[in-house]
């Protein structure tokens, strides 16, 4: 499906009211891909969770798709406020976006809402994602997100999806020890990577609507 700039749609607004808008000095897109709002110290954090909060709160679905169907900014900032609302009706366009993996970026944040969605139906996205891309040691894309996002939703199902990519010297070591720059980094564990995961939805517990 071709980009369609959200003013196409009838919707220009939403790039500069939901992913530009500046909370904390910067871009709501890059707070989201930088993952400071997870650190405590950082002295901007309430706001931050309290303006994002509201926003996934009372987004419309007409402009959840507006940002979807844009870039990798507005995908990363749609994913998030799809994931923190939970609004779970968007589960196949957000496993359809993963899969393809048209843009770089957002991956992280369409796992995110899978994990935050926590069915069966998620974890199934998450591991046929791990299925495609894993094999692919010439890749980074997103399967670091996609594994700690499958952990998680393993331990919260009692299901043991992540267990065939996680075996010793299976697809997870396999793609980690591939990548050079991957191999033997203490964040590319699977231990790790659920709890990357577990950070962000734990965030998204935290806080409550106004």
């Amino acid at each position: 499906m071709p980009f369609q700039h959200p003013e196409e749609v009838g919707y220009g607004h939403v790039i500069e009211r939901y992913a530009a808008r500046n909370d904390s000095g910067r871009a709501r897109y890059l707070v989201l891909r930088s993952g400071r709002f997870l650190r405590p110290e950082w002295p901007h954090g309430e706001s931050f969770a309290r303006h994002l909060i509201d926003d996934a709160a009372t987004i419309t679905d007409a402009e959840l798709e507006a940002l979807l169907g844009y870039e990798w900014r507005s995908r990363l900032t749609a994913a998030w406020l799809i994931g923190v609302d939970r609004r779970d009706r968007f589960r196949e366009r957000i496993g359809d976006l993963l899969l393809a993996s048209e843009v770089g970026f957002s991956g992280s944040a369409y796992c995110f809402a899978l994990a935050r969605f926590g069915t069966h139906a998620d974890a199934e996205i998450l591991a046929a994602y791990l299925d495609h891309y894993l094999p692919r040691t010439d890749l980074r894309y997103d399967q670091h997100a996609a594994l700690g996002a499958l952990l998680r939703l393993d331990a919260h199902l009692g299901t043991h999806h992540a267990d065939r990519f996680t075996r010793p010297d299976g697809l997870w070591d396999q793609w980690v020890d591939a990548l050079p720059h991957l191999r033997g980094h203490p964040a590319y564990t699977p231990v790790e990577r659920r709890r990357s995961t577990d950070l962000q939805c734990d965030f998204a517990n935290g806080w409550r609507r106004r």
